[in-house]
């Protein structure tokens, strides 16, 4: 999810967990090896003047790792979850799709959002807590580092929401059920 080169050559650089792109790349080339239907999300900025992820941005492309594998869809989203006034819902359900495994950027918003919303549609939802990530964060409301908010949200998302597990326990735990890769 939202594996774009804003995270990497942009104003938003991901921090935590070390090696994160890793871990998410082998989760994709496991999902097609395995047959899993994988699903890439981008995120657009739709204000034409927008400081980040403005369309056709080279910060707004997807990292050139992400876009060399294979792929079942390309989600284009505006808002935080990937299934807010996107076709993912239905195009999961089309193709029988019980389970979503959350993997991209950031932990505490894109990727927390899409999991609550999955869980909410009836999904089962895999957050994997090594091949997601973020950056520390200082605002109005305070300041959080890369670690606790990923931590944070990790431990909100174990309480009735997502199933929290590495990528090495995904791996090990793969069924024939089928699973999407987000």
């Amino acid at each position: 999810m939202d594996v774009q080169n804003e995270y990497f050559t942009g104003k938003l650089p991901i921090t935590y967990p070390s090696g994160s792109l890793d871990k998410i790349l082998q989760v994709m080339n496991i999902a097609n090896e395995r047959g899993i239907p994988v699903v890439i999300v981008r995120h657009t900025q739709l204000a034409e003047n927008s400081a980040m992820f403005r369309k056709g941005s080279p910060e707004w492309e997807l990292h050139p790792e992400i876009i060399k594998r294979p792929y079942g869809l390309l989600i284009e989203k505006s808002l935080p979850g990937s299934f807010t006034e996107t076709e993912l819902e239905t195009w999961l359900k089309e193709r029988n799709i019980d389970t979503v495994v959350i993997s991209g950027y950031m932990t505490q918003i894109c990727c927390d959002t899409t999991a609550r919303q999955a869980s909410h549609l009836g999904f089962s939802v895999e957050f994997l807590s090594d091949a997601t990530g973020t950056l520390a964060f200082t605002n109005n409301a305070g300041i959080a580092t890369d670690e606790e908010l990923h931590r944070a949200t990790l431990v909100s998302q174990n309480t009735f929401i997502s199933k929290v597990i590495d990528t090495s326990k995904w791996i090990n735990n793969l069924k024939n059920t089928k699973e999407v890769e987000l």
